[in-house]
């Protein structure tokens, strides 16, 4: 169960064959976004366990899960906005049926990224998790 938004991040990592033009894309992914209100960046929204600053804001309307996201890594900006393709407008109680390792699997990202970052990105799902958890 994916997004459509996650499906076209899959199908233009299909037409990327290097890897140096995947992490551009999922840098590029990032820059896109809006910044997160640095009045939002409070010890209640920073995702420990990041090597990086993380800050994950999520919302829940119309039974609808959505987060926001922030970091100071380029790239984990960009990781940031691949989660959002991946779990934003999911219903909140369908959050935890994500299989996000199989989904992130699919774009090849554990095999790029360095053990800090892997451990980060799993951070932020479980913090994901959590908060949809709570809210379901």
């Amino acid at each position: 169960m994916t997004t459509q938004a996650f499906e076209d991040i899959v199908e233009d990592f299909e037409f990327l064959d290097d890897w140096e033009d995947r992490y551009r894309y999922v840098i590029e992914k990032g820059k896109e976004m809006e910044p997160l209100d640095p009045a939002l960046r409070v010890p209640a929204t920073k995702v420990e366990g990041c090597a990086s600053q993380v800050w994950l804001h999520p919302t829940i309307e119309s039974g609808r899960f959505r987060f926001d996201g922030e970091s100071d890594a380029m790239i984990v900006r960009g990781l940031i906005a691949v989660l959002r393709a991946l779990y934003n407008d999911v219903p909140v109680s369908e959050v935890p049926q994500v299989d996000a390792p199989t989904e992130l699997s699919r774009l090849g990202l554990n095999d790029h990224l360095s053990a800090q970052r892997s451990n980060g990105l799993r951070a932020m799902v479980e913090r994901i998790r959590q908060v949809a958890a709570q809210n379901a």
